[in-house]
């Protein structure tokens, strides 16, 4: 089996040749971080994944956690790597530094993601809600509640958890019935059971926080009715130390299909103490916080899974033999079957693209929050439910694709290839399903403008091919030909899409997937076109021949799928 790799090097010629990184770094950091700094704190992660994370995936994944006399014990290894983890200073990396973090911009934070999750989606996602839930608090919560959760959460002395499902509310979250009521103290009493939280309870921590929807007695039916509380599993006392137990109790783990190592716990709220976070009423406001950090992060989850699969799967076929290879001497491995050499550039040309445009909609982010740029914020808007909804199901299929790469030996547990798939599919469901983010494309962000934030990112794409249109290498001609083709394809698709939000929105939200769909693959050509400009400009680089293939793969196999999905998406609704 093979070990993991950092793919260092893909973001170093990412944010320098593709993407201006040192723009953001100096717009975030106030230029007191580097891209040689970037590489190093990268570098420093790879190592830590691959030396510490990967090695415990298959064994989280076989142990899973037990819940023994209300209290859940880890898999082997998880408590010692995580003390490991918040030592080396990983679990503020992206907090701000009032917060108690590091302040890394989401360019940094987003990467680190991806390479925790490819060594151990399962591990990662606890820091993943920790730093969601300090985002929440940081941007909601009172100084006094600043004060006391902030530092702990940021070092990685204590994690953070998101309690919005429960059995009978999860998408729809106004059907949300776990109660506060007020008491004297100021505090609330929250009475409820909440399902499907992902470290919900674990031995890794001394204390984990709970940020909890609740309604409140006398709040309005609906969304508009929702609080935020944070519950503790134990009470912080004065001097920083731990108090009695909240009535907070772990009634169940829950057997999933993957990410076996992180404990998925039913929790009963039995008249817990919590307090208020933010306004009253006003909780969906500040769990959005989170929720918007989580669709990032499950993203970049989905890349990191996508990129462990395709180094197993790229392993495999170089070393295994089988069959005679057309065209090739006798003993060559499966990698020189021209359908295997289909399957592993499918997956690498996808992967490169899927990291490229999270390093783009991360770039945005950051750009919006620090230069209050709103031009970054509107593309940024537009693509977080693209890059989820996309990354995700991308990941579901190359993961699969890894599988049918190692052929019967990748359904047998021990190579390790069916774990990725098992763990990933979760992804696509996450934080919204892939139609949940397809909504918010089409009825949100599409519909609210006419269609212009869509048409100036179409701009965006035509003008990043002008450096290509002026090279003869047969590569650059095919690659803006074929953008061209996909562009036109997809401003009919939305266009279709405005008429059926006038005439018929059951036809849009019909198409929305589909849409989203198309969006990722031109996003993805996008991002080929611009690291082919960069390539072309180093053809001393070691790498540039591969990222020339995988730019002309790309635009074969995957740009030519945009215009039979404006077929789907303009018949809208078959009945």
């Amino acid at each position: 089996m093979s070990g993991y790799k950092a793919p260092v090097g893909e973001y170093d010629f990412l944010l320098r040749h593709v993407i201006d990184g040192q723009h953001v770094l100096d717009a975030t950091t106030g230029g007191e971080v580097d891209l040689d700094d970037i590489r190093e704190v990268l570098s420093h992660a790879g190592t830590f994944a691959s030396e510490v994370l990967d090695p415990l995936n298959a064994i989280g994944d076989r142990a899973g956690n037990t819940l023994t006399d209300g209290k859940v014990t880890t898999a082997p290894g998880f408590t010692e790597a995580y003390k490991a983890f918040a030592e080396g200073g990983w679990a503020g990396i992206g907090l701000p530094r009032e917060a108690g973090g590091e302040g890394m911009p989401s360019v940094v934070t987003t990467a680190v993601t991806e390479i925790w999750s490819a060594a151990n989606m399962a591990f990662a996602v606890g820091p993943g809600l920790t730093a969601g839930a300090a985002y929440a608090l940081s941007a909601a919560a009172s100084d006094e509640i600043k004060k006391v959760y902030l530092p702990p959460l940021a070092s990685g002395r204590w994690t953070g958890t998101m309690n919005l499902t429960e059995p009978q509310s999860g998408t729809d979250l106004a059907g949300i019935r776990t109660i506060a009521r007020p008491r004297p103290d100021g505090s609330w009493a929250i009475k409820g059971q909440k399902i499907f939280i992902s470290w919900g309870d674990h031995d890794l921590t001394e204390n984990i926080v709970h940020l909890v929807l609740a309604r409140t007695e006398g709040a309005p039916e609906g969304l508009g009715g929702l609080s935020l509380f944070v519950a503790p599993k134990f009470f912080p006392t004065a001097d920083g130390g731990l108090g009695e137990r909240n009535t907070v109790h772990t009634v169940s783990l829950e057997h999933k299909l993957g990410i076996h190592a992180s404990p998925t716990c039913v929790l009963d709220y039995d008249d817990a103490t919590g307090w208020l976070v933010g306004a009253q009423n006003r909780g969906l406001e500040a769990m959005f916080v989170m929720m918007n950090a989580a669709r990032l992060g499950v993203a970049a989850q989905g890349l990191g899974g996508s990129d462990r699969a395709f180094q197993r799967a790229e392993a495999y076929a170089a070393e295994r033999v089988q069959g005679s290879v057309a065209g090739r001497p006798a003993g060559t491995p499966i990698a020189e079957h021209p359908d295997v050499r289909r399957l592993l550039l499918s997956m690498r040309s996808t992967t490169s693209a899927m990291r490229a445009l999270q390093v783009q909609v991360s770039a945005w982010l950051d750009l919006a929050r620090a230069e209050q740029s709103a031009e970054a914020f509107q593309l940024a808007d537009f693509f977080v439910p693209i890059l989820k909804g996309w990354l995700t199901e991308n990941s579901v299929q190359i993961t699969s694709d890894g599988i049918q790469v190692h052929g019967g030996m990748g359904f047998i547990e021990e190579t390790g290839a069916a774990q990725y798939l098992r763990d990933v599919r979760i992804l696509p469901i996450y934080e919204g399903t892939t139609a949940i983010q397809a909504n918010d494309l089409t009825r949100r962000k599409l519909a609210r403008d006419g269609g212009a934030t869509a048409e100036a990112a179409y701009a965006l794409v035509e003008a990043s091919l002008e450096p290509l249109r002026r090279h003869d290498h047969p590569v650059a001609k095919r690659t803006v030909e074929r953008l061209d083709l996909a562009i036109a394809s997809g401003r009919e698709a939305t266009a279709a899409l405005l008429r059926q939000a006038k005439n018929n929105p059951r036809d849009m939200l019909a198409g929305g997937v589909p849409y989203l769909t198309q969006w990722g693959l031109l996003a993805g050509g996008w991002m080929h076109a611009r690291i082919l400009t960069a390539a072309l400009d180093l053809p001393e680089d070691a790498d540039t021949a591969r990222r020339l293939l995988d730019a002309d793969f790309y635009g074969a196999h995957s740009l030519s799928r945009i215009d039979s999905l404006t077929d789907v998406i303009q018949a809208g609704e078959i009945v």
